[in-house]
């Protein structure tokens, strides 16, 4: 009987050292501990996952700057003038 296995892919890992005062380096002990990793599989996958953020936020930037500007409805018309928009009721003193 055969067993299913996940295929296993291979990348080229690069080594870094990073300094990090000791509480940060405890906290990020406890908690890839928690996830049940290394601590260096934990730094990497945050790191990775910080920039696929960045990457999303910069794209989104990209396409938002991309749009055509629109026309507003109507001719373009003056500023009220400040007296206008306070001489109502509700902001009369009584």
């Amino acid at each position: 009987m055969a067993k299913y296995t996940k295929p296993v892919y291979f990348c080229a890992m690069k080594n870094l050292t990073i300094t990090l005062d000791e509480e940060t380096a405890r906290l990020a002990r406890i908690r890839a501990a928690e996830l049940d990793m290394s601590l260096s599989r934990f730094i990497g996958e945050a790191l990775r996952r910080e920039l696929r953020h960045d990457d999303a936020y910069e794209a989104a930037y990209r396409a938002w700057r991309a749009q055509k500007p629109f026309p507003l409805k109507g001719p373009p018309q003056p500023y009220p003038k400040r007296a206008e928009l306070y001489d109502r009721p509700v902001f009369r003193r009584r």
